[in-house]
């Protein structure tokens, strides 16, 4: 009791000098909290929405019981009405109702604007029926009545600013048509960021199916008493087989496990992050409690003198490291759910909404959330608790302040050696696989031990590092510079821990820099030598190119040609009798232009021969084939036919690597047109002299359809750059917190070192050094060490950049780039992150009292 007293006594006289630590374990275990009440919240949101709109049974087509409802064809699969009347009549049936879905539209209101989802959520239309009830109320207007009207969800006229008698236009593959909104529904739950829209029933499968009497699903309702499992089994008796029966439950479950895989991969990357801010706050309390212990140092021999065992004093730095991990952790758990909410608001302003009334905060998040915070702060304790209960009884009567263990310093630097040069070689081993698949856990292994390696070596590379950076920053600033210079490298130890800490954020950043530096200049060299096509036309994900947009390209002034292209799912049997689902690819002969691919064997041309194909080089070595071998491909809906391989073309590119090419009308005479896939994307290129006025004349002509976007070459090529900056600026985003971690690091070695320095600073100014100076003696001992960090990271993170590009290399990725725009900005930048972090630290110092400093003990 006695030792805990004194903790806690210790814990409140340090507590200025502990709150930086704290604020590294709040944020960390704040992300992490904030992640798990937002994965939990948006779980919640689906789950009362999948329970409100599923039936107590839904029949559905077999071929969509993957829960697809936009298939490439444009048309989702459909049942006849008949069976409407057949399932209602089923043993211990209530009611059955038809239902029409389908996320394969585009609804644009009258300026021509895509009022669809934005956040990633679907834009649904169907028909509407009394089963609708459960999910929506009308807030305003009326349900449809007939082929002119249509109603649209509240949070979408919301948003886009549409009201009642408003005329919007609805595109799928079948035409497009306008009807005027003549009511607004509201969701009963949470809209999670769908766009509905709703017709009579009669339109909605006049125009989104093709034709009437058909339907997506059978909404069927039992009877009183009669379980969802009972009706299941009565319906698949009276239908028969060949169709998808889901109980509301399992309905839920498909739609629950749909949603997770999204939400797990958002999840464990958020956590991921949160885990780098954790391994740098580490380096922080680390810091922290070693200084602490340095300053203790008489106090602690003190204390053995008078009779304290070396458990005890372990056991008091402990306790000091428990409260601070549970105060900080106390507090990230309540930050974290301010975190949920603003990550809620964020994803409401992309376009999905999430109600702040379907917060969840399950009980284990704060148990994790303290459990991880304390844990980690033992962890990080654990050596200087060591070092203190080593403190001998004579401390008592030195000065403040241990020398280092020269033995250990030798065995931490051979230790750091042996796994710099480990992760050196594993790194070398990466850019020597042979496939990218191999040579990623070569990698990931080499980037852990060569991190490990620097960490464990940043002492002794920082009297190296810190010397050569002071020739060129500090020595301009004579004897002020000097001091900083060797202030820095007083405790390489404190400095190495210290620059780690930033080191391992900017190591992140200059790896994905490099990484998606190579990728764009590797895409863009890509283009240049293969892609002969002068524009490419691309739908929005999801979205089919219609014919009508297929026949506006075609009748577009000055265009030459249109290359047709559409992905095939097949079913292909190779002659050694190996079967595999795989997607093919069926084009025009004219794309054997508008992409030149390298050929192995065989001319390109030859592939769109009737009942021909072409095949990648790794698949015909892995299959044994070569010109006039066979594939058995069964389409689908289609009996398999054989296909002959006139064309075998090389994997070393990027583009369409390992793709099987077959030709539009070798697809279209195998596959029923109803199973036909739409276009997804158009090649086109100009009449000679013509290729600027063509273009303006292309997006012209695809003015009325908002859902596609013509792009030339070089517009082209700078949306694929835009998409990876937009990529890594959300990364760099999220390693923004273990760099505000790495900079709180930076200031509580500062601030801890200025109390250290107490006397140190007073005799200096009883000498003569002004506040000026030496408030910029902490300033450039602050840039000197947050440089440190920079070099370290920025050097280790190209190393890892670099090595995973050459894996990228092996999927036609081949160009390395080093973006050194990037890397000399995050280096003179990581100097004034050092000026920013000194900036307190220098200003206290600045203020101490010159006698009370030099009395100090």
């Amino acid at each position: 009791m006695t030792m805990f007293k004194t903790s806690l006594r210790n814990f409140f006289a340090h507590k200025g000098r502990m709150a930086l630590s704290a604020i590294a374990v709040l944020l960390s275990v704040a992300f992490v909290c904030g992640t798990l009440v937002f994965t939990d919240t948006m779980n919640t949101t689906f789950d009362k929405l999948f329970a409100v709109t599923s039936s107590d049974v839904t029949v559905s087509p077999k071929e969509a019981e993957d829960g697809e409802d936009a298939p490439a064809t444009g048309r989702p699969e459909t049942l006849p009405a008949s069976l409407v009347e057949k399932a209602g009549s089923a043993e211990g049936v209530q009611e059955a109702i038809g239902m029409v879905h389908t996320t394969a539209v585009t609804i644009v209101d009258k300026k021509n604007k895509n009022i669809g989802a934005t956040g990633g959520g679907p834009t649904i239309a169907g028909n509407w029926t009394k089963v609708d009830l459960k999910t929506f109320d009308i807030s305003s207007g009326q349900a449809p009545r007939g082929p002119t009207q249509v109603m649209v969800d509240k949070d979408t006229a919301k948003k886009k600013k549409l009201k009642i008698g408003d005329p919007i236009r609805t595109i799928t593959v079948d035409g497009d048509f306008t009807a005027t909104i003549s009511g607004i529904m509201a969701f009963k739950v949470t809209n999670p960021g769908a766009a509905m829209v709703v017709f009579d029933t009669a339109t909605a499968q006049r125009q989104l199916l093709g034709k009437e009497g058909l339907f997506t699903q059978i909404a069927v309702t039992a009877k009183d008493g009669v379980s969802d499992g009972r009706a299941k089994q009565n319906l698949a008796a009276a239908l028969g087989a060949g169709y998808d029966l889901k109980t509301a439950d399992e309905e839920a479950d498909a739609g629950r496990k749909e949603v997770g895989s999204f939400l797990n991969v958002m999840k464990y990357a958020m956590l991921g992050f949160a885990g780098i801010a954790l391994l740098v706050g580490i380096f922080l309390i680390v810091n922290t409690f070693s200084m602490l212990v340095a300053q203790r140092t008489r106090e602690i021999g003190l204390m053995r003198a008078i009779g304290s065992s070396r458990k005890q004093v372990n056991r008091s730095v402990l306790i000091e490291a428990v409260l601070l991990g549970t105060v900080g952790s106390a507090l990230g758990v309540a930050a974290g759910v301010g975190i949920a909410v603003g990550l809620m608001k964020l994803m409401g302003s992309m376009g999905m909404n999430l109600s702040t009334d379907d917060l969840t905060v399950k009980w284990t998040t704060p148990v994790v959330g303290v459990v991880l915070g304390v844990v980690v702060t033992i962890v990080a304790a654990y050596v200087p608790a060591r070092r203190a209960s080593r403190i001998s009884p004579m401390a008592a009567l030195r000065e403040t302040g241990v020398p280092a263990d020269g033995k250990s310093g030798w065995v931490r630097a051979a230790v750091g050696l042996l796994l710099t040069a480990g992760g050196a070689l594993g790194l070398i081993a990466a850019t020597q696989a042979d496939k990218a698949s191999e040579g990623s856990m070569v990698l990931a292994g080499g980037v852990v031990f060569s991190l490990l390696g620097f960490i464990v070596i940043g002492p002794l590379l920082a009297g190296v590092v810190v010397r050569a950076l002071s020739v060129v920053v500090l020595r301009a600033f004579g004897p002020v510079g000097r001091m900083a210079e060797r202030n820095a490298l007083r405790n390489p130890r404190r400095t190495g821990a210290t620059g780690a800490a930033l080191m391992i954020g900017l190591a992140l950043v200059a790896c994905l820099s490099v990484v998606g530096s190579s990728m764009v200049a590797s895409a863009t060299e890509e283009l240049d030598k293969s892609v002969g096509a002068d524009f490419i036309i691309q739908a929005q994900p999801g979205q089919p190119v219609v014919p009508k947009a297929l026949e506006a390209v075609r009748k577009t002034e000055g265009i030459a040609y249109v290359t047709e292209y559409r992905d095939i799912p097949a079913e292909v049997t190779a002659p050694d009798g190996t079967s595999a689902k795989m997607t093919l690819v069926a084009t025009d002969p004219t794309y054997a232009t508008d992409l030149r691919k390298k050929m192995v064997a065989g001319k390109q041309s030859d592939a769109y021969r009737k009942d021909s194909l072409s095949v990648g080089s790794e698949y015909a070595e892995k299959h044994g084939l070569k010109l006039g071998s066979e594939l058995t491909v069964a389409f689908s809906g289609a009996q398999p036919v054989k296909l002959t391989v006139r064309a075998i073309t090389s994997d070393d590119s990027a583009m369409e690597q390992g793709a099987i090419i077959l030709s539009t009308e070798t697809a279209r005479s195998h596959i029923p047109a109803a199973k036909l896939p739409q276009n997804f994307m158009l090649f086109a290129s100009a009449k000679d002299g013509r290729a600027k006025a063509a273009y303006e004349a292309l997006k012209t002509s695809l003015e009325p359809y908002p859902q596609y976007k013509a792009s030339n070459q070089a517009d082209f090529k700078e949306d694929l750059k835009d998409q990876v900056g937009q990529m890594l600026n959300l990364v760099y985003g999220l390693l923004a917190l273990a760099i505000v971690v790495a900079v709180l690091g930076v200031v509580n070695t500062l601030a801890l070192s200025v109390v250290e320095r107490t006397r140190e600073i007073g005799l200096m100014r009883a000498i003569g050094l002004s506040r000026r100076q030496l408030r910029r003696m902490i300033r450039l001992e602050s840039v000197v060490i947050a440089l440190f960090g920079a070099l370290l990271g920025l050097g280790l993170g190209m190393g890892w950049g670099t090595a995973a590009q050459k894996l990228l290399a092996l999927e036609g990725l081949g160009v390395l780039e080093i973006p050194w725009p990037t890397i000399v900005t995050v280096f003179v930048g990581s100097a004034f992150v050092g000026l920013f972090a000194a900036l307190v630290p220098a200003f206290r110092a600045g203020r101490m009292n010159v006698l009370n400093a030099i009395a100090s003990d």
